[in-house]
């Protein structure tokens, strides 16, 4: 019997959602069980397992806009373009992350907040690994949550129940660990909520495209990763934790809160001016 894929498109949202994340299950666990019980390296079984899972959304996701929604290019409609424009966008949005970040710690220092130091490790490794993860990571976070995420709550919603929707789940799935780490990481999810509404007024203020988005996110990535697994940094403890950020956390901490609401100021008045012209 031949199934039906395109009645889907019809389905509810919640239903769409727990229908392409349990084919995706389906795909990921018979090969990631093997990998599991044959694997004797933690660090390369977790990296080859999240480099097959996301290797099989992204196929799933081409399969699900062919024989879901009859769309070739659905990676397009997300806003995936091989274009100079989202490419040029992209590095504008790392430059601003990265600066921001730089920006954030150099303000601290002035304020005798923390006291710079020289690198544990070899920098310029760092700061290449750092460039690799935050390119990585911004690509595919952006893809999973600006990408099919925010367009599949966008088929059924209005755009700011989508905006909100897509920032909480944004926020709360970072969260999905065990209970203590959760109450120790609790402080960033009001950064998290702000940061997964700027990344979709980026998405907006450029035409639907995700070269911004991808850029910010490395952007912010990057320079905090450089910063802390370089050991740059020492903090002073003159003032509270939840000032400049808690457990070592910039997003953790009003500082850190107050220059990601600089970047959202600057976004929100990037779209009100596109949505003028």
């Amino acid at each position: 019997m031949k199934l039906n894929l395109s009645s889907i498109a019809h389905y509810p949202t919640p239903i769409r959602l727990v229908i392409f994340l349990l084919a995706l299950l389906l795909l990921w666990l018979p090969l990631a069980v093997p990998i599991y019980w044959l694997g004797r390296d933690p660090n390369s079984v977790s990296i080859l397992t999240i480099v097959l899972l996301y290797g099989e959304f992204i196929f799933l996701l081409r399969f699900w806009g062919k024989h879901v929604y009859h769309q070739r290019r659905l990676l397009r409609q997300y806003g995936l373009e091989r274009t100079q424009q989202n490419g040029v966008e992209l590095l504008i949005g790392l430059a601003t992350g990265t600066i921001t970040v730089l920006s954030l710690f150099g303000l601290e220092g002035w304020l005798g907040w923390l006291i710079w130091q020289q690198p544990g490790v070899l920098l310029p490794q760092v700061i290449l690994e750092g460039l690799i993860v935050a390119i990585a990571t911004g690509f595919a976070e952006e893809l999973l949550f600006r990408g099919w995420l925010l367009d599949e709550l966008q088929r059924d919603y209005a755009p700011q129940i989508a905006l909100w929707a897509s920032a909480i789940m944004f926020a709360l799935l970072h969260f999905i660990k065990p209970l203590t780490e959760i109450r120790r990481t609790l402080p960033q999810f009001p950064a998290l909520l702000l940061l997964g509404l700027t990344l979709v007024w980026a998405k907006r203020s450029r035409s639907s495209r995700l070269g911004l988005p991808i850029g910010l996110h490395a952007g912010l990535i990057w320079g905090y990763y450089t910063i802390n697994v370089g050991n740059l940094v020492q903090y002073s403890g003159s003032v509270p934790d939840w000032i400049t950020g808690v457990n070592r956390n910039p997003l953790a901490g009003i500082m850190g809160l107050v220059f990601l609401g600089a970047i959202a100021f600057w976004i929100k008045r990037q779209l009100l001016f596109s949505s003028k012209y």
